[in-house]
């Protein structure tokens, strides 16, 4: 099975002062896509420099032409499908249709509570995620759609012309447990995990591994309940949050057997973090360009 490798770019730097320059170099680098975290404030970056997705990927769109680009991930937290919808068909369309949608309920991060709103319970994040992502898969594929539900509700809500990839673009939906990944089969052109978050402090890479494999094997549940070939679905591993953690971006060969071993699980995608210093991201940079380059053709030889 072939592997992409893919990148995520957070946007903490100023567009001119190398946020530009790391676009154009995730292009010239070959990577599959780039993403970006869709967050207001993220952990210890939160006192620091931090910029949106849209307008960011918007810029990255104008500077790049092949590179694939996207959020990993958007949620509820902030976002309302109606006004989501209208960005993303304008994103797409800028784009040259080269958008993915990743997406998924949310946590309880500094989004969550932004807004003035109480941080909503696992049980709130599914009820809303659940009415969410099929209302905003309506909003990318209709001309016209009125809805009214528990949470969300659109009026006459229009998004013509639509979107450059047809019927809508791809949306990457993260989830783990029951409920998201039912989401995932019915509406998921890939699923995406970070691992077992459990497991990140003290677990070994076998149990990682384990999870992993059980975490797809639901997956293809939730695929057969409603009679779709799990295979249809690309499967994509955002590394970093693994017992593993930075280890496989020391050396070249740390990370062809780390993709090597999550290629065997049924992984289509690898995404690794772009370097920043001083930060849980830190890494060679040299080496970290040498596997962006060598990585995926040394793991076919």
């Amino acid at each position: 099975m072939s592997l992409r490798l893919s990148t995520v770019i957070l946007p903490y730097r100023r567009w001119h002062e190398g946020g530009r320059s790391t676009w154009t170099r995730a292009e010239q680098l070959g990577f599959h896509t780039a993403y970006t975290y869709d967050h207001l404030s993220w952990r210890t970056f939160r006192d620091g420099p931090w910029f949106g997705a849209v307008p960011t990927l918007t810029a990255a769109a104008a500077v790049t032409e092949r590179l694939r680009l996207g959020t990993l991930v958007t949620s509820p937290n902030f976002r309302h499908p109606v006004t989501l919808a209208k960005e993303l068909v304008s994103l797409d369309d800028i784009s040259g249709g080269r958008i993915t949608l990743g997406i998924g309920a949310g946590g309880t991060g500094f989004d969550a509570t932004a807004l003035g709103q109480e941080p909503w319970t696992p049980r709130e994040r599914a009820d809303r995620f659940g009415e969410f992502l099929p209302l905003l898969d309506r909003l990318l594929t209709e001309d016209a759609v009125s809805y009214e539900g528990d949470f969300y509700s659109a009026h006459e809500a229009r998004n013509i012309p639509g979107c450059v990839q047809r019927p809508r673009l791809p949306f990457a939906v993260a989830a783990t447990g029951p409920r998201g990944l039912a989401l995932a089969a019915r509406h998921g052109q890939a699923w995406v995990t970070t691992g077992d978050p459990k497991l990140f402090e003290d677990g070994t890479p076998e149990q990682s591994t384990r999870a992993l494999r059980q975490q797809g094997d639901r997956l293809a549940d939730a695929c057969a309940a409603i009679g779709r070939d799990a295979d249809e679905l690309d499967r994509i591993l955002l590394t970093g949050f693994t017992p593993e953690r930075s280890r496989p971006l020391e050396s070249v060969d740390a990370f062809v057997d780390f993709a090597g071993r999550h290629r065997d699980l049924g992984f289509t995608e690898l995404v690794v973090h772009w370097p920043i210093p001083d930060s849980d991201f830190a890494a060679d940079e040299k080496i970290f360009e040498r596997i962006a380059m060598k990585a995926l053709a040394q793991l076919k030889e």
